[in-house]
């Protein structure tokens, strides 16, 4: 398969499954969503409605950096609602050697320790281990030699997203993943703003997160793009606020002087 462009989709939009019957149906996930919590720019009751009324999502995750409590109060505001699309809880969590993102976990997880402790941690509570924006040098991302040797322990890899710090790394994170890695392709949107929401997703046959759980851990999962960010309506002065809130979510989390140790810790793991 080629590299995916914004826009384009591996597969026809919201269309039966061939050959496994009229119910089988291709789901759509945004599994990579920030709120207020760490850097994204909006609270979970905007976040929600949002995706009610302005997508076609089935499945949301809320993944705030090195933090539970967004993802914890996007459920619970969801389960007093009656939304028709289901949210996966998460977090993103920050390990010395990058980012990675904890899906379908119920407990904190442990932050700026090595990453063989934080996939184990999230394993251990019947979670996924996601690779986000893996290879740029934009963000705090997992490395080619990390993803090599962990690469039994992962579930999963972005190779869709619209985030400019993922851009500049997703066609080689793609390459290495179809030569060798085999982890499941996945779309995620890494929206700070409600505009990005949906903007790259994660196909799987099913509707639910039990399927889509099933189809991450089956690697039948399918990476695609939807409708490009309007990023002139988002305004560069609230851009500016977001990149300020990025600068200090993890510091915020876990305080500067723990976040400044493990960038110096990093230099000494291989990327």
């Amino acid at each position: 398969m080629g590299a995916l462009t914004p826009g384009t989709s591996t597969t026809a939009d919201r269309s039966p499954v061939r050959g496994r019957g009229e119910d089988a149906w291709l789901g759509k996930a945004d599994l990579h969503i920030h709120t207020s919590y760490s850097d994204g720019m909006a609270d979970v009751p905007e976040l929600l409605d949002y995706v009610e009324e302005r997508t076609d999502l089935d499945i949301i995750g809320i993944v705030d950096h090195d933090d539970i409590r967004g993802a914890l109060a996007g459920r619970e505001a969801w389960a007093k609602g009656r939304y028709r699309f289901e949210v996966v809880t998460g977090i993103e969590v920050t390990a010395i050697e990058g980012h990675v993102l904890a899906l379908f976990v119920e407990e904190p997880v442990a932050s700026l320790v090595p990453l063989e402790q934080v996939v184990d941690a999230v394993h251990k509570q019947g979670g996924l281990c996601v690779v986000p924006h893996p290879l740029s040098w934009l963000t705090r991302s997992i490395g080619a030699r990390t993803l090599a040797r962990f690469a039994g322990s992962f579930d999963g890899i972005e190779v869709a997203c619209c985030s400019p710090a993922a851009r500049v790394s997703l066609r080689r994170a793609a390459t290495l993943n179809r030569r060798g890695l085999g982890l499941a392709e996945m779309g995620g949107s890494d929206a700070h703003f409600l505009q990005a929401i949906g903007s790259a997703y994660t196909e799987f046959e099913g509707r639910m997160g039990a399927e889509l759980k099933e189809a991450i851990s089956g690697r039948t999962t399918r990476a695609a793009y939807g409708p490009p960010i309007a990023w002139r309506s988002i305004g560069v002065g609230h851009m500016l606020r977001q990149t300020w809130r990025g600068i200090r979510a993890t510091p915020r989390a876990m305080g500067w002087g723990p976040t400044a140790r493990s960038f110096m810790r990093r230099i000494f793991h291989s990327r």
